[in-house]
């Protein structure tokens, strides 16, 4: 791009982000450098999307072969189920180091320079190193932010990473408790609370808002607590935070109303695991050299481009992109941030569509959504002036769905009433995280439902929830 800076890209942070706007600038032709002080791939890969996946797999074959009466609808006996704890967690760790390994060998094959320590701004596209062989400086044209985030572990709450530990202790497994709490119904509670449920744990799970699920759909969400939760062993306490936690042999929580901070019961359980969602990791990246502060969340302000901003202006060539931008804090969210930065750094003005950024939980059965919820897509109504509209499918309808003997779950979609433009799509059911990509596809085209329900999905398959539910918008 210019001549006297040693990268023409140096971007801070190997996570997916990180990984994605790499693997762009190289297709763009610039000399690209990508600092990591810690595991390649990040959170993602390392502590959060993978080997979560991971366990959720194991662990659904497990509960599905000790489904006796599932498996008998469908001519099927098994006798006893059993497995091995190590062994589920070894499938784990052997996921991340391939995937870890594939992720630094792309970066290598494509001649970016891997840089390991710990990087931070020194003042106008400079960035010191610091590592174990001492500290050096570096100069880029541009510069990208993503240093990704870490568990929120509110005040009173100990953790020991054995009895009391958060995601990043949890996706390895060293133990199933006989009975666990879970703090935060969101999608990290929800997607362990499947795990431990599935390999024999009673669960408690503690959310301290109103409503389970809160971040959900309310359809959606009151669906998905009678499948996932209800049936299960699975005790919840709603309204109610935990006032203080303190690791040991009990685990011993202290619960009070999250209204009115009163005192309400101690409970004593085998372990805790802490979900309470996730923190920017913005700490010591050397913003200040630059004239940048952090908001009141420790976020990085950024723009639509992803330019960083001081005081409401751009920086220039600085450039910040994932969870620490607080826009959308999905591994897929910060890849399509970082690509639209390398664009922009290119000269080809883009921005990123968080409406049509899907995001799921991978329980079972799955959640997923994209786009508006339903409040949402009303507050937006009364802002531009149009009403809204809403049209359900459900799984115990399709055929497919129905052969598989697995029919718990619809398909919600929310609409303009008056020119039928999807604003969001949510969906409770098998493959859900599969299915919302057709939708995201709409609504990322901006199309209506009076142009889907002419599209043609085969037949049979779990697809047709959504062809069923932008027909049924039609005729409402």
């Amino acid at each position: 791009m210019s001549s006297g800076f040693d990268y023409d890209l140096v971007i801070i942070g190997a996570g997916v982000g990180g990984h994605g706007a790499a693997l762009h600038a190289v297709s763009c032709g610039l000399k690209t450098a990508i600092i990591e002080s810690g595991d390649m791939g990040g959170t993602c890969v390392n502590r959060g999307c993978i080997p979560s996946k991971a366990l959720l797999a194991a662990s659904g074959k497990v509960r599905e072969l000790k489904n006796a009466h599932h498996l008998k609808t469908l001519g099927i006996q098994v006798g006893s189920v059993a497995f091995e704890r190590e062994a589920i967690a070894n499938h784990a760790n052997n996921l991340v180091a391939k995937i870890q390994g594939d992720l630094t060998n792309s970066l290598k094959r494509l001649g970016v320079n891997i840089i390991r320590g710990w990087g931070k701004l020194a003042g106008k596209q400079k960035v010191t190193i610091t590592s174990d062989s001492g500290e050096k400086t570096i100069t880029a044209q541009n510069i990208i932010l993503s240093p990704g985030s870490v568990p929120f572990v509110p005040p009173g709450i100990e953790v020991d990473g054995k009895t009391v530990f958060t995601s990043d202790q949890g996706v390895k497994l060293e133990s199933i408790p006989n009975w666990i709490a879970i703090i935060g119904s969101g999608y990290i509670g929800l997607e362990f609370a499947d795990i431990y449920s599935a390999l024999g744990s009673e669960i408690t799970l503690i959310e301290a808002l109103n409503v389970l699920m809160p971040g959900f759909d309310r359809d959606i969400a009151k669906l998905a607590e009678r499948v996932l939760i209800t049936p299960r062993d699975i005790e919840t306490k709603v309204g109610i935070y935990a006032k203080r936690i303190i690791p040991g042999s009990p685990v011993v929580i202290e619960l009070a109303d999250f209204e009115t901070k009163k005192d309400l019961e101690v409970l004593e359980v085998d372990a805790c695991l802490v979900a309470t969602g996730r923190v920017p990791a913005t700490q010591n990246l050397g913003l200040e050299s630059v004239g940048v502060e952090l908001d009141r969340r420790n976020f990085i302000p950024v723009n639509d481009n992803m330019k960083v901003l001081a005081n409401g202006e751009v920086v220039p060539h600085l450039w910040a992109i994932g969870d620490a931008t607080g826009k959308m804090m999905l591994a897929h969210a910060a890849s399509a941030q970082g690509i639209i930065a390398v664009e922009n750094m290119m000269g080809r003005e883009k921005t990123v569509d968080y409406r049509s950024i899907p995001a799921a939980a991978f329980t079972h059965p799955e959640v997923s959504y994209v786009g508006l919820t339903e409040p949402q897509a009303q507050e937006l109504g009364l802002e531009k002036g149009f009403e809204i509209a809403t049209a359900k499918s459900y799984f115990k309808g399709n055929s497919k769905a129905l052969a598989d003997g697995d029919v718990d779950g619809m398909a919600k979609v929310i609409y303009r009433h008056d020119t039928g433009e999807v604003l969001g799509v949510h969906i409770f059911g098998p493959h859900a995280s599969d299915l919302i990509h057709e939708a995201a596809a709409a609504l990322a085209n901006r199309q209506s439902v009076q142009t889907l329900a002419h599209l043609v999905h085969a037949h049979p398959t779990l697809s047709e929830v959504l062809d069923e539910a932008y027909k049924r918008a039609l005729l409402s």
